[in-house]
């Protein structure tokens, strides 16, 4: 018998990863078990591909990967199945705001990441992903925030409690994690979603299992079937000691499910 749930979305920073940018061996350990038990593990990320791609290869991940907050969908490493673009107008607006009140932003285009301090304003001549700004003065990120509302045609998301990240609208994870199922033949239902932040609550709240780590954002908790233990103290093995192999007979570095 298959397990009940057949995809383990992961997000990665403040998720897979603890502080140190690191997978632990104990969270390896279990991601081994739940793949070899049949379990979908899927990387879903606001990370560029080519950031992200280096942990899938570290877990020996062959499945299909959400990057970029779900702008980018991967049948497989390097295999790529859809992608959503920003308006370059849109990018070129955001970018003023940025000037304007004088705060950290970066933005994605296909093959690089631009910063503050390495703009060169070609926006006319790239295909942009995302835009994001940084900024832990609350009243300015807030403000911020309500100019982008009144834009129109955006998602806008965080992965901290003191960044923005905009998307295109209607481009979040569950829209990516969907478009993974429907490549995997497997429905939203059979999915657990696991993450902390606000980019992470779409796909919590669609999947059959929203998970939020200990160290979430309070809505993310809210917003969660379960919470579980933080990114610290290995909250993804939990997840699947406790509810993905927990109908499956554990024996050793083994599984063999029931």
């Amino acid at each position: 018998m298959i397990a009940k749930y057949r995809l383990l979305a992961l997000d990665m920073d403040g998720t897979l990863l603890n502080d140190e940018q690191l997978i632990t061996p104990e969270t390896v350990k279990w991601i081994h078990k739940a793949v070899d038990a049949g379990v979908h593990v899927c990387l879903s990320t606001g990370r560029a591909f080519k950031s992200a791609l280096p942990y899938a290869e570290q877990l020996g991940l062959r499945t299909p990967m959400v990057t970029v907050n779900g702008s980018e969908v991967w049948r497989a490493p390097h295999e790529l199945y859809r992608r959503s673009l920003m308006d370059p107008k849109l990018i070129q607006q955001m970018y003023a705001m940025a000037l304007e009140y004088d705060i950290w932003f970066w933005a994605y285009s296909l093959n690089e990441v631009h910063k503050k301090d390495n703009w060169d304003g070609d926006v006319e001549n790239r295909e942009w992903l995302k835009f994001g700004y940084q900024t832990e003065d609350d009243e300015i990120r807030h403000k911020v925030l309500m100019r982008l509302q009144d834009m129109g045609g955006l998602e806008i998301t965080n992965s901290s409690p003191h960044n923005l990240e905009i998307n295109p609208l209607g481009v979040n994870k569950a829209t990516g994690i969907k478009a993974v199922c429907r490549l995997l033949g497997i429905d939203m239902s059979q999915v657990v979603a696991v993450g902390d932040s606000l980019n992470d609550l779409a796909v919590i709240q669609k999947a059959g299992l929203g998970v939020a780590m200990g160290n979430a954002q309070k809505t993310v908790k809210q917003e969660a079937d379960v919470v579980v233990s933080s990114n610290n103290n290995d909250g993804i093995a939990e997840v699947i000691r406790k509810y993905i192999l927990s109908d499956a007979k554990i024996s050793g570095d083994s599984v063999t499910v029931r």
